[in-house]
């Protein structure tokens, strides 16, 4: 599969070039390990803390900072999707959805709990990804350790241990 990774920055970040990588990588794997069967398209977007926050507040009606914010173009449910899917003409891919970042909170969280920025923006990348295929940790305890348990497959897989 083709699948297209779109990132744009709208904040600084210490090295675009590595993050960037790093979000392309971890959103693929996410991609592959789900046997995704066509190629998908995944818009990301780097954001500061006062952006995420306004977002989440116009969104999700919560007026704080969070991490990561998932929008899905589709209906999907753990993986399989719900209605049909379309691609899109110019490029040939499935618009799976936007993921919104914020970099600064990534850093934070990264400190809290001990473990590098790269494992935590890995985490949060896994994630989103989730989300935009269906899965939702907020649905039911059984939902939350599926979704739990392929988040930190990924992450094994890519070397993004709480140790790093």
């Amino acid at each position: 599969m083709s699948h297209q990774i779109n990132i744009g920055f709208e904040t600084e970040v210490e090295d675009e070039q590595a993050v960037s990588e790093l979000i392309r990588t971890c959103a693929k794997r996410v991609l592959e390990s789900e046997d995704v069967p066509f190629d998908a398209e995944i818009d990301v977007t780097v954001v500061d803390a006062d952006e995420i926050r306004q977002l989440n507040a116009e969104y999700r009606d919560k007026d704080a900072v969070t991490d990561v914010l998932s929008f899905p173009m589709y209906d999907f449910l753990n993986g399989v999707p719900q209605e049909e899917l379309e691609a899109e003409p110019d490029t040939g891919c499935v618009m799976l959805g936007d993921m919104i970042l914020c970099y600064t909170r990534a850093v934070e969280q990264a400190a809290q709990f001990g473990h590098s920025p790269a494992r935590e923006c890995g985490y949060l990348t896994t994630h989103s990804v989730l989300h935009l295929l269906g899965y939702d940790h907020e649905r039911s305890d059984e939902d939350t350790r599926l979704m739990r348990a392929k988040e930190e497959d990924n992450l094994t897989f890519l070397g993004l241990t709480r140790e790093n």
